[in-house]
C-alpha cells in the first residue's frame, strides 16, 4: 500500500494523509466496507475471505454487485 496516497480537500487545497501501510491499508478497508454500497455500489458480506486449502489464499473484502455478482477485493482479481 506504500503507493496509495490520500489527499481531502478543503478551500481548494490538498494535503496528503500519512500513515503507516498496515495501519492505513486497515483503516481505509474498514472505511471503504462501512460505505461499500455508496463508493462501488456492492452490498458487503465478508471481509479476510478466505478462499479455501484448495487456493491458499483472501479476499479482502467480499460482496455482490447490484446484479447479484460476485465482486472481490484482494489476492484475486474481481470476478
Amino acid at each position: 500500500m506504500s503507493d496509495l496516497k490520500l489527499f481531502p480537500l478543503a478551500n481548494n487545497s490538498a494535503t496528503e494523509v500519512l500513515g503507516t501501510g498496515l495501519a492505513l491499508e486497515k483503516s481505509l478497508q474498514t472505511l471503504i466496507e462501512k460505505n461499500l454500497e455508496t463508493f462501488l455500489g456492492f452490498r458487503f458480506l465478508a471481509s479476510e475471505f478466505s478462499t479455501g486449502t484448495e487456493h491458499g489464499g483472501r479476499m479482502d473484502t467480499l460482496g455482490p454487485d447490484e446484479n447479484g455478482f460476485w465482486t472481490c477485493r484482494g489476492l484475486m482479481p474481481p470476478l
